[in-house]
């Protein structure tokens, strides 16, 4: 399967994140399930697509090493707007109901 379109037909196109979709771990098919360019791949670069558990693990390691993790202060803050936000939406949801009741039963006549 091929896809056909203006954007689509060149294979030295870059992608935005880098490398081609095997290179990133995204297998033949790519990331929309879409068949590639058989031709450019090799049996090394299959080869290096072997599963190894603790290289897995040290990259996970190191990517959880650049994640900027929030402060404690940060978090308390958040979390304390979360939970203002609930209680606003709440009352507002309570209230539209309230209103949209006395509506309809004021139309309709039920008591």
């Amino acid at each position: 399967m091929r896809i056909s379109g203006a954007a689509l037909n060149s294979p030295e196109q870059s992608s935005p994140l880098g490398g081609s979709s095997f290179e990133r771990g995204l297998g033949v098919r790519g990331l929309f399930g879409f068949a590639l360019n058989h031709n450019r791949l090799t049996k090394d670069a299959v080869t290096t697509m072997a599963f190894s558990p603790f290289k897995f693990l040290q990259e996970v390691r190191s990517e959880t090493a650049k994640v900027t993790w929030p402060t404690r202060r940060e978090t308390t803050i958040t979390t304390i707007m979360v939970f203002v936000m609930v209680a606003l939406a709440s009352i507002f949801f309570f209230m539209s109901d309230l209103i949209i009741r006395n509506v309809v039963t004021f139309l309709l006549g039920v008591h």
